[in-house]
């Protein structure tokens, strides 16, 4: 890693590090962080909820459009732990120990998901699919701690002046790393028998996820505030004062509620009712929204730096909030609708993502971010994407069970346009209450758009 590390010195983040005047151990650290997000990531695109491995292996045992709901709502409800967590961190500065201990035990656990099928018996039913539920939630909840102790970690290292850049460095390389494990994931999933391809792929996702602790441990750890003992009462009164967090936590609770109420379902629908395979999706959504992150990720980057956090979210939410759109256009073994959402929505929320992870930082305070960081996770987690996929999953149920929306336009697409209908209305509502870090507006920004015409002389 010594070799990745030096090579990375003069590689994409070497002249943000050379701006900001930083010295060899904390580019050290911040090359380690960056490494460890990419397996992270590897981790996250082959163990996510709507992953086609966890969509392909929950499907093998049974699930149902609520079981769907439920797997997301397991895995985000366990944000729960968060604030605990988060008053241990404060207290004690521990965060490589506890990233090399839960942190490591949470992703090993992924390791035994191929596993369920084979020593697990048939009978009764639920026993397997209830399985899975539970090691996916003794997982997420131990994992809670990674998110504590990682932002945090990064914002101590990271100068304010090249977050933004480095983050939206960060994500396209991360988005050129999705089409390889994309197309990787999808070969094993449609190409290896039954019984054999949900133990590779997910001791590979495991594996990975590992390693994403493990590169934790030759970081530096840096704090910008010494040890504290919080009155969590007092951090609360705090929090809830400070209104530009406040009002951006409203905001994006509804955003992931909104997301997560329609966006937890297309995996399994464009699998189970379009009848795409793994390939399909890899390279329909994966890779597509990898290649459009690609294409305008760094833009976005320096449209914030110059319009501010508040324009980019104003821009791509509403954009990104239209995309699902498409799938009222669905049909069997149709990709353009897959297609042309991942390809365009990812040009759009990927924008919106990084803002919004520069304006959790900036509103938080140094001395409380941990805490800042979970309640913030424990909000948007809990009130936002698990009621969101669970609100989903229960509308799906109800109209099933009503027998509605039977024909060309089904109760899936039915919940699309319930989705844009309700995004599209939080982001009109609550986007420009959000305070901006610039004196710029949207309109300044559309009106950059225009070519300037030059006069003859």
């Amino acid at each position: 890693m010594d070799f990745f590390t030096h090579r990375m010195k003069q590689g994409p983040f070497g002249s943000l590090y050379d701006e900001a005047g930083l010295p060899g151990e904390i580019r050290k650290s911040l090359n380690y962080i960056f490494i460890g997000n990419l397996f992270g990531n590897i981790c996250g695109q082959i163990t996510g909820s709507g992953t086609p491995a966890m969509v392909g292996l929950a499907s093998s045992l049974g699930a149902n459009d609520l079981a769907f709901g439920i797997i997301a709502a397991v895995m985000q409800a366990a944000a729960l732990m968060q604030l605990p967590f988060s008053i241990l961190v404060n207290r004690t500065h521990k965060r490589k120990k506890y990233m090399m201990t839960l942190g490591v035990a949470s992703r090993a656990i992924f390791l035994v998901f191929g596993f369920i099928p084979m020593i697990l018996p048939m009978n009764p039913s639920w026993l397997r699919l209830y399985s899975l539920i539970f090691l996916l939630g003794i997982s997420s909840c131990m994992g809670a701690v990674i998110n504590v102790c990682w932002f945090p970690w990064f914002s101590d290292l990271s100068p304010v002046s090249i977050r933004s850049r480095w983050l939206s460095q960060r994500d396209m390389i991360m988005a050129g790393i999705n089409v390889l494990v994309g197309l990787g994931t999808a070969r094993i999933l449609d190409t290896l028998p039954p019984e054999s391809r949900y133990i590779v792929i997910f001791l590979l996702g495991g594996a990975a996820g590992v390693m994403d602790m493990v590169c934790f441990a030759f970081c530096r750890e840096v704090y910008t505030a010494p040890p504290k003992r919080l009155h969590i009462r007092e951090v609360m009164k705090d929090l809830v004062r400070n209104k530009p967090f406040v009002r951006f936590l409203l905001m994006w609770t509804a955003w992931c509620f909104t997301a997560n109420m329609g966006g937890v379902y297309m995996t399994p629908y464009s699998m189970n009712v379009m009848g795409l395979t793994a390939t399909d999706i890899v390279l329909f959504a994966t890779i597509a929204s990898a290649v459009s992150t690609i294409l305008v990720i760094r833009q976005w980057g320096k449209v914030m730096f110059r319009f501010g956090c508040r324009t980019v979210m104003a821009v791509t939410c509403v954009a990104a909030s239209l995309t699902p759109l498409f799938y009222l256009f669905s049909s069997p073994h149709n990709i353009w609708p897959t297609l042309l959402h991942n390809f365009l929505g990812a040009a759009f929320w990927c924008g919106s993502t990084l803002a919004a992870t520069s304006m959790q930082l900036s509103a938080s305070p140094d001395d409380t971010r941990p805490t800042y960081v979970a309640v913030f996770s424990l909000v948007t987690a809990l009130f936002g994407a698990t009621l969101g996929s669970l609100s989903g999953g229960a509308v799906l149920h109800f109209m099933e069970s009503r027998n509605l929306f039977t024909g060309a336009f089904d109760r899936y697409k039915m919940l699309f346009l319930m989705e844009v209908v309700l995004r599209l209305g939080f982001v009109l509502l609550l986007v420009p209450r959000l305070e901006n870090d610039r004196d710029k507006t949207v309109k300044d920004f559309f009106l950059s758009l225009i070519p300037k015409r030059t006069s003859n002389s």
